[in-house]
């Protein structure tokens, strides 16, 4: 009788995300349906409450590290690479949503796509993105991850990068995973110093784009940088 229940339930929540889509579910539910998937004929209800309770948000559990899933929450392997694949999962969609070579003619399309490099980033990192002399994509570089005030060590890489991968001009982006979307002095310096040094191999920077979770702040929109 029980399974019975359980498989109804299963096909009523899979009848309603096929017909409804995800956007009115709630966080639960949304986890509760993920894990039908690695916990056959189990009510998983009970369990996707557990899992978020115990790292606080659905996001905190994407964003955790599996091995400490299956400890904390007491899921097998399986089930925890499965919750753990979200945030990688969604950097790989919006790459290959964007294409090869995107144009980011604007500033608004520029921190679109920075917002989809930080999709699930939990620590700070800084990306030089490469542009062609039409403001296509050639390429975009992890340069370093770590705190923005360890700046001496950014020029020299983006010089580099921005060498390897041919790049007429430049954006920077970095990630701010404690949600201000307000620039530093240390973004500001950082940024002064890598201008600096691009402009002796005829580089500009066209922008330098914050990403905090799903927003974004131009500088070249606040007027903080000459482009």
């Amino acid at each position: 009788m029980e399974k019975k229940l359980h498989e109804g339930h299963r096909q009523r929540v899979k009848t309603r995300y096929l017909t409804e889509g995800m956007d009115t579910f709630e966080d639960h539910q949304v986890l509760e349906m993920l894990l039908f998937f690695c916990i056959p004929m189990k009510d998983t209800n009970e369990l996707a409450h557990k899992m978020i309770k115990e790292y606080g948000s659905l996001a905190g559990l994407f964003e955790a590290d599996p091995k400490d899933i299956c400890k904390r929450c007491g899921v097998s392997e399986n089930t925890a690479i499965l919750v753990s694949l979200i945030p990688s999962l969604a950097r790989r969609y919006f790459k290959r949503k964007w294409g090869d070579k995107p144009v980011l003619n604007s500033s608004s399309k520029a921190g679109e796509y920075a917002v989809s490099l930080f999709a699930g980033r939990t620590y700070e990192a800084f990306f030089v993105i490469c542009l062609d002399a039409q403001n296509r994509v050639n390429y975009a570089a992890l340069v370093h991850e770590g705190t923005i005030n360890e700046a001496p060590v950014y020029p020299r890489l983006i010089v580099e990068a921005a060498l390897r991968h041919q790049a007429n001009s430049v954006i920077l982006a970095h990630n701010h995973p404690g949600g201000t979307l307000q620039p530093s002095n240390a973004d500001l310096e950082v940024t002064k110093r890598i201008a600096k040094a691009l402009e002796a191999i005829s580089i500009n920077i066209v922008d330098h784009i914050v990403v905090a979770g799903d927003k974004y702040v131009s500088f070249a929109e606040k007027g903080l940088i000459n482009t």
